[in-house]
């Protein structure tokens, strides 16, 4: 092979230093008619793909030096080192090529079998069955080819629904709020990575999915992969995982062989189509039941500058959408973050992050994704619990959120930092699913004054809770809390909270709420400030029958089986407003966001109320929000 490489990179050479106009150089010929003669022997797999590699790099080589001889000062100098110079960006011109061919011909070193056992266990545990293996290693990361639906990834199995709800919203956040980032060149990716560009200002983005162009969702998903990858690995490295079986030949991209190459379209479908079909069937028979089967095939590559990982993900993209995309993925995202660091990150390391006996993707796979560390809980920063012994929860901001209906059941509290993501895009978690709640409008999750007053007072009392989440703490926390938030409580108020040795925080609220503002309290007797109006929608990956999108058959109408969009209208009113002001609520003429500032016109009565479980998790977030939709009630199952 390396014989073979060496020929190629020669006779590009030779074809780039040509004085004569080179023709434009295709990486596909053009067809003949059907069933025209070639007159040539046809070309054998290896051959073809050695000759469109070397077309490519040829017109890389050329390219860069026509634009040194542009950049030269007059022909005569370009002429006069012609013998130097040039056969010096010649050399250099090889040298890179050289790189960078076989950079993408490796395919990886394999893991030890310690690391395959290690690994393995960390996943699936000792007592994994065959059909919670099968659910990992037959789920593709794809996008849905429904257009309604066609930002969203189709989700076959539930058992990886937690790394596809995770990508989807990393997905979503290039798609709606950074669609510029997604033109620019692989080189500049990392620029603003993980920055909140449009943070000081509102910014609405189109619900037009059905416009995106493929080329536009594949820029994404690469992408969000890479974003999650290196923060798992904290923005140092990324360690991407493929697979033995699928040649190298799958793995090049003709799209990265250069810089200036790559401009040229990301998507092209029939390149894609061949290549999924190979990949297909290199995947024919391939199961993974064992450790040994993990350390037989499974080979990985390390990045330590974005630049490179994006290239990778751009090149072995088809891999990522074959049958063990979802389960490449987990195992990528792990080896990124180091095996000794997650177990180190985990309460309980000896339990398996798959759980059983349904194999659902753990709380730790879902915060990894999000944050970086497979920590098991939602709840921010650490519970110390006594005697040198703590929980952990989750340490720092994250992009993207977290909402659960376990929240609503009152089994967890989910802090700040997941509630309060730096974009509107939250993972929604239930008992056996995960799903995606977003919004198209940054606002919906600026506070005003009031609201304000009521995180500050919140989080103070959050520090002090040391229950878990119960919602109680200690007096001698309450009188912290006090002073840390400057609440001037009359002695009878505080006797009585303290009565029973612990303060509850819904008694401890509903006193602030009849405190007036000039004690640090939030009376507000008109319920006309803080009000909101907006628009959120959910996503489930889940195909689900549809009648929305029925078909006519001579039965009568059958139902689309597909993933499921669902607006939402959401009506909010402020927290502290109190109920008997919830009858009859004042909204100015120009509803459709914050109602703080605009002039009274009319009174309407809030729109009654629709139910489903996925109202009860925006109301974590949203407390007493009033949300309608139209068609089916979104699930979340």
């Amino acid at each position: 092979m390396a014989d073979h490489e060496e020929e190629d990179l020669r006779t590009a050479l030779r074809m780039s230093m040509q004085n004569s106009p080179p023709e434009p150089k295709r990486s596909k010929p053009r067809d003949g008619p059907a069933g025209a003669p070639t007159g040539l022997p046809e070309e054998s797999s290896e051959v073809k793909t050695r000759r469109l590699q070397r077309e490519l790099m040829a017109t890389a080589a050329e390219k860069r030096m026509l634009d040194a001889r542009k950049a030269s000062p007059s022909p005569s100098s370009v002429s006069g080192s012609a013998g130097s110079s040039g056969s010096a960006l010649a050399a250099k011109v090889v040298r890179k090529d050289k790189e960078l061919s076989l950079e993408e011909v490796n395919l990886g070193k394999g893991l030890s079998e310690e690391d395959a056992k290690q690994l393995f266990s960390m996943v699936f545990g000792a007592e994994v069955t065959k059909g919670i293996l099968a659910q990992w290693s037959n789920q593709g990361i794809r996008f849905s080819p429904d257009p309604e639906t066609s930002m969203g990834l189709v989700q076959h199995e539930g058992g990886p629904c937690g790394v596809l709800a995770a990508i989807q919203a990393f997905v979503l956040k290039y798609l709606i709020f950074c669609p510029p980032e997604l033109g620019k060149v692989v080189p500049n990716m990392h620029r603003n990575m993980g920055s909140r560009t449009l943070s000081n200002s509102p910014c609405v983005a189109s619900n037009n999915f059905a416009s995106l162009t493929e080329d536009a969702k594949a820029r994404a998903l690469i992408r969000s992969m890479g974003e999650i990858l290196f923060l798992c690995g904290s923005n140092k490295r990324a360690v991407i995982a493929t697979l033995s079986v699928i040649g190298d030949d799958t793995e090049r991209s003709k799209d990265n062989l250069d810089d200036e190459v790559s401009e040229l379209k990301l998507v092209d479908n029939a390149l894609f189509s061949d290549r999924n079909n190979v990949i297909t069937k290199s995947l024919e028979g391939l199961s993974i039941e064992s450790a040994a089967d993990l350390h037989k095939v499974l080979r990985v590559n390390t990045y330590t500058t974005r630049e490179s990982a994006f290239k990778r993900l751009q090149a072995v993209i088809p891999v990522f959408q074959s049958r063990m995309g979802a389960l490449l993925f987990l195992i990528s995202a792990l080896l990124s973050r180091g095996l000794d660091l997650v177990q180190a990150d985990r309460d309980d390391p000896s339990l398996p992050l798959v759980t059983a006996p349904f194999g659902h993707a753990s709380q730790e796979i879902v915060n990894l994704l999000l944050c970086g560390q497979a920590v098991p809980n939602v709840f921010d920063g650490k519970m110390d619990l006594g005697g040198g012994m703590s929980l952990k929860g989750v340490s720092r901001p994250v992009e993207v959120g977290f909402l659960t209906l376990l929240e609503s059941l009152n089994f967890c509290k989910v802090g700040q930092y997941l509630k309060c993501p730096k974009w509107p895009i939250w993972v929604v978690g239930s008992e056996s699913h995960y799903t995606v709640l977003f919004s198209l409008d940054t606002t919906v999750q600026d506070e005003n004054e009031l609201e304000g007053r009521e995180s500050q007072i919140r989080k103070a009392f959050d520090a002090q809770d040391q229950s878990g989440g119960g919602g109680f703490i200690s007096v001698e926390g309450f009188h912290q809390v006090l002073k840390e938030t400057n609440v001037e409580l009359p002695t009878e108020k505080v006797d009585l909270l303290c009565s029973t040795g612990f303060i509850v925080w819904s008694e401890f609220w509903q006193v602030i709420l009849e405190l007036d503002k000039s004690l640090g309290g939030l009376k507000d007797s008109t319920g006309l400030m803080g009000k909101k109006v907006f628009d959120l929608y959910h996503f489930n990956g889940i195909a689900k029958s549809d009648l929305n999108g029925s078909q006519l058959s001579s039965g009568g109408e059958t139902p689309v089986q597909r993933p499921r969009l669902t607006k939402l209208k959401v009506s909010v009113p402020p927290r502290w407003t109190p109920e008997e002001y919830m009858t009859d609520v004042a909204v100015s003429s120009g509803s459709g966001g914050n109602e703080s500032g605009g002039k009274v016109t009319e009174i309407a009565k809030p729109e009654p109320s629709q139910h489903a479980p996925l109202v009860d998790c925006i109301r974590t977030r949203w407390p007493r929000a009033v949300c309608n939709w139209i068609g089916y009630p979104p699930s979340i199952v």
